[in-house]
């Protein structure tokens, strides 16, 4: 009876005639009735009604930004070509994966597909491994914590490797970020904040709570930690879509052909992961030595903004190190910020050397603003939404440049289908950036609706002269400053001055 699958469902015995993978998928009542292994004698399948729960579900949570993506480290078992050559034999990783199998939550039952990756991961990637065991070394007491503060399996910290390779700002091509690999709204859904100075999905601690808070949701909706997974990387729509598509199957490696093909090699790459770090000994997998251990750091809040490079030259840590423990400052600067807690993480060794130098870092500080030419940027939250009406002349990419973004970030926010714009036309839009025009505008709205100061007294008139300048003209009369002369004359920007333009200048 080998092209006889037996189907086994309440009330119902049905009997089908099977001559490719395909799954015949029948539905009477409120049962999908669908081929499905039988384990422990029952069949795992989600019915109607566990469906239902779960759509209520997503809508309650408002997920948004799936990452639908994968970075260099997945290999899709589909990519692999040619000969693998063979790490480890069949009999032997069933055996290794039974055992990890008896203590996790998650599915880590052998498929050929599995074998693929392992053997893929051992003959192609070996090398890096002892990289990532040091860099493991200094995160995974972090996320351990917090994985076990949610009541998240442990190893659910292979997941960071597989999302980033353990690089803090590490970014993918559809611009999802961090560690934990944070799409910008999925980010703010989960309180991480970006300004122009700093992102927090670069935040090592801060993602990895929001990790936690996102999986703890994606559980509490699938009931299973290989959904999940597959669910953190598309989406749970994706993954509601997939068990709808393969008649209600409740296992991963059933309802893998109906995900994103991104997402398909997606939690083999995690198993394996797990699987190498695991059984690293026995592969022949060292770590190399860790250049910092979590507990060796400590943090302290700093009192104005400053940048890595000032540090370096007062206190003496590397810029690099500074850059590795406190990757959320996208620019190398800390800002200053009222009611945000702004931290610099350093080597405990030397903490004591920053408090007793404490004083003179900001003395540097306040001497390079002084020599600045141009001012720091301006801390622009991201999530401070504008709106924008389209000009003449305006395109997807003039208007994206103009506000720091991405044409394809523009298109999401807006739900727009094609390029096309038309005169008028409102877009929402979370800038990166300030365009001068709007500060240039700013000001000269200042300058028109401000009301106007009159001065009394006696005042003579200087004709600006080709090479003058504010300052300059400033040091031709006895106390007067180029604020007196911009308050004297309306003046909002130097720019405004050109050689004949006449100018107050009052006497004291």
């Amino acid at each position: 009876m080998r092209n006889l699958t037996t189907f086994l469902v309440l009330f119902t015995v049905s009997i089908f005639s099977q001559e490719k993978d395909s799954i015949p998928i029948q539905k009477k009542d409120t049962i999908f009735i669908a081929k499905d292994s039988i384990a422990n004698g029952a069949i795992e399948i989600f019915t109607d009604d566990d469906l239902r729960t779960i759509d209520s579900l997503l809508i309650e949570e408002k997920f948004s930004s799936p990452l639908i993506d994968t970075l260099e480290y997945v290999i899709n078992d589909k990519d692999i070509v040619g000969t693998v050559k063979i790490a480890i034999t069949t009999d032997l990783l069933k055996e290794r994966l039974s055992v990890l199998n008896e203590n996790t939550p998650f599915n880590l039952a052998y498929n050929p597909s599995l074998e693929k990756v392992i053997n893929s991961y051992l003959q192609y990637r070996k090398k890096y491994y002892p990289a990532l065991m040091a860099k493991a070394k200094y995160y995974f007491p972090m996320f351990e914590q917090y994985l076990d503060q949610y009541d998240i399996p442990l190893e659910m910290k292979y997941l960071a490797i597989v999302e980033s390779a353990l690089k803090p700002r590490a970014k993918s091509r559809v611009g999802a970020s961090g560690l934990w690999q944070f799409m910008y709204g999925t980010g703010k859904q989960f309180d991480l904040k970006v300004s122009s100075y700093v992102d927090e999905r670069y935040n090592p601690l801060k993602a990895t709570v929001a990790a936690c808070k996102y999986l703890s949701q994606l559980y509490k909706i699938f009931g299973d930690w290989d959904l999940a997974l597959a669910a953190y990387n598309s989406g749970p729509g994706n993954v509601t879509k997939a068990i709808k598509r393969s008649g209600g199957y409740k296992n991963y490696w059933n309802i893998r052909p109906y995900l994103p093909r991104e997402t398909a090699g997606y939690v083999p790459a995690f198993y394996a992961t797990m699987y190498i770090f695991e059984y690293a000994d026995e592969h022949k997998i060292y770590s190399e030595a860790p250049k910092l251990f979590n507990f060796q750091t400590d943090t302290v809040h700093i009192k104005r903004t400053i940048s890595f490079d000032q540090i370096t030259e007062t206190i003496g840590v590397d810029e690099e190190v500074l850059t590795f423990l406190n990757p959320e400052y996208k620019l190398n600067i800390i800002p200053f910020v009222k009611g945000r807690d702004y931290t610099l993480r350093l080597p405990s060794k030397e903490m004591i050397t920053f408090l007793n130098k404490e004083k003179e870092l900001y003395a540097l500080a306040d001497t390079d603003d002084a020599k600045r030419e141009k001012p720091l940027p301006r801390y622009f939250e991201m999530d401070k939404r504008i709106r924008y009406r389209v000009k003449s002349g305006d395109y997807l990419g003039k208007i994206a440049n103009k506000y720091g973004v991405r044409v394809s970030q523009l298109k999401r926010w807006n739900r727009l289908k094609t390029s096309n714009l038309k005169i008028g036309q409102r877009l929402y839009i979370y800038p990166k950036r300030i365009p001068n025009s709007i500060s240039k505008s700013t000001s000269k709205t200042k300058g028109k609706n401000a009301k106007q100061t009159i001065f009394k007294g006696k005042f003579n008139i200087y004709i600006v002269k080709k090479g003058d300048s504010l300052w300059s003209i400033a040091q031709k009369f006895k106390n007067v400053s180029v604020d007196n002369i911009k308050k004297w004359n309306n003046i909002w920007s130097a720019k405004n001055i050109k050689p004949g333009t006449k100018l107050k200048i009052y006497k004291s």
